[in-house]
């Protein structure tokens, strides 16, 4: 009821704000258990994808989005409990991905719409990384669940990083046909059969969206970025200081 509520006035605000435009929403099933596996360009992806869908679709998002303290933490708990999203606790050994995947299969065998992002974390720069062959792979091998890819596009142009207010603009998505990987039921043991099922699906997205493909996973592009980032930093302080430096030594000859 909660959904619903929230998919009335949030989802119908985003439509009307935004008119994202859809492509291939015959590819969802009336009914039964589907994985929606997706590119993701932005936290709105979470809420556009939804909003253009009849049926419900629940996404996993980090426990920290449930747990952060005072009224900002309260508010953000209740509306992404409200919105059926499940907390998953990414610290231990194995993070997310065990978490994950039992999430997933709760939601397939309740014979509901599964949402996941493959890249695992959103896209530093627009572009489309390589997927984690764990929470994906592994649902789809132990339910049997059909497997639809889905492309978000331009929704990173909506609010960029830093930028507060929103930019109006009509983000898209593509919705592509169904991959069946039943053949390879019960082998999610098989590293090479995860890695093989990940990349079919990576592969249609990359057709849907006219991403870029880069063959690095998201989180290793952010650490290159963070670190050119860096360095780059340093670099300009280390040229103030010898600039400062040599200003010094002019003013004393």
């Amino acid at each position: 009821m909660i959904y619903g509520a929230m998919k009335f006035s949030i989802g119908g605000s985003l439509k009307l704000a935004f008119r994202p435009w859809v492509e291939g929403l015959e590819n969802i099933p009336a009914e039964g258990p589907a994985i929606l596996a997706s590119n993701h360009l932005s936290f709105s992806d979470s809420f556009f994808l939804p909003a253009v869908l009849d049926r419900k679709v629940t996404f996993i998002a980090k426990a920290e989005y449930f747990t952060s303290p005072g009224v900002k933490g309260k508010l953000t708990a209740a509306f992404f409990k409200g919105v059926g999203q499940l907390p998953v606790d990414r610290s231990g050994a194995r993070g997310a991905g065990e978490a994950a995947i039992r999430s997933g299969i709760e939601v397939i065998e309740r014979g509901e719409l599964f949402g996941i992002y493959p890249e695992g974390t959103r896209s530093p720069d627009g572009r489309l990384y390589r997927g984690k062959p764990g929470g994906l792979a592994r649902v789809a091998l132990a339910t049997g669940a059909p497997v639809i890819p889905v492309a978000m596009i331009d929704t990173e142009k909506i609010q960029p990083p830093g930028k507060v207010i929103p930019k109006l603009m009509r983000p898209g998505i593509r919705i592509g046909k169904p991959l069946d990987f039943s053949r390879y039921q019960g082998m999610d043991g098989d590293r090479f059969i995860l890695r093989s099922v990940t990349d079919e699906v990576m592969y249609e997205i990359m057709k849907l969206s006219g991403q870029e493909y880069v063959d690095i996973y998201a989180t290793a592009a952010k650490r290159q970025i963070a670190d050119a980032e860096k360095a780059a930093r340093e670099a300009a302080r280390g040229a103030a200081r010898g600039a400062a430096k040599s200003e010094r030594e002019q003013s004393g000859a």
